[in-house]
């Protein structure tokens, strides 16, 4: 049984990198977990605080985030035949939404798991779409085919754990570099029931939660580079759209 939708986890996400130049920091957020065919529908002076739109993730602006996501696997031979899906991710905080990672767990109509989509979207604007099959512990390996950072595109491979959240959440991927030492993310929290007091408690904890984390990641790119780490020129990146 998957826990009841909508929810949102209050969490701490971790960056570790050791190699060439050794950097960790924490920040704390929150992320909402939704049924994309039930998105929550919230009291009209709470509205601001939490959007949700089909613009912010996979495939055409026209369709809803249910048909994006059904075109994106249908495009990978997959028919989820009405299964549920269930998404985390940030919402929109007064209209602005930056999502470094979006989880869709995708279900078939008896329940069963049939794969995830990791989308991964980088500071450019830019986002891409990882199709996996997560095994019964919610690990994944995918090659690394988007430019995330300016200090680690580098040929690699993600080693994903994605198991679908419950009363924690416990997220985490490792990229795995030639000769270098993994870069790893993580995020934990807990959940909470997404009632009026809970979203304002989450949005008074971390206010402008999505536009702090684009702070957040921009700031410690600056540190990076002030301390003398190399940036790797970024590619040009051709759109992947749901067809």
């Amino acid at each position: 049984m998957l826990p009841e939708t909508p929810a949102i986890y209050r969490t701490v996400i971790s960056h570790v990198r050791t190699a060439p130049l050794r950097n960790m920091f924490r920040y704390r957020s929150y992320s909402w977990f939704v049924d994309v065919d039930e998105l929550p529908r919230l009291p009209r002076l709470l509205g601001p605080l939490a959007g949700f739109a089909s613009a912010d993730h996979l495939g055409d602006l026209s369709r809803t985030l249910r048909e994006n996501v059904d075109a994106f696997l249908a495009a990978h031979g997959i028919d989820l035949n009405g299964g549920r899906v269930v998404l985390l991710a940030n919402a929109r905080v007064f209209g602005y939404v930056f999502n470094p990672l979006s989880v869709f767990w995708c279900h078939d109509a008896d329940g069963r798991q049939v794969c995830v989509i990791a989308e991964v979207h980088n500071t450019y604007g830019e986002r891409h779409c990882y199709l996996l099959r997560p095994d019964s512990g919610g690990g994944a390996r995918a090659a690394k085919e988007f430019y995330v950072s300016p200090f680690n595109d580098v040929d690699g491979e993600y080693r994903m754990t994605l198991p679908t959240p419950d009363e924690a959440l416990r997220l985490a991927i490792s990229l795995e570099r030639p000769e270098q030492p993994p870069f790893v993310a993580t995020v934990v929290g807990e959940r909470r029931d997404a009632t009026p007091r809970e979203i304002l408690r989450a949005v008074l904890a971390v206010p402008v939660a999505p536009l702090r984390v684009a702070a957040q990641i921009r700031w410690q790119g600056i540190r990076l580079w002030a301390r003398g780490l190399e940036i790797r020129p970024r590619p040009t990146h051709r759109r992947q759209e749901a067809v």
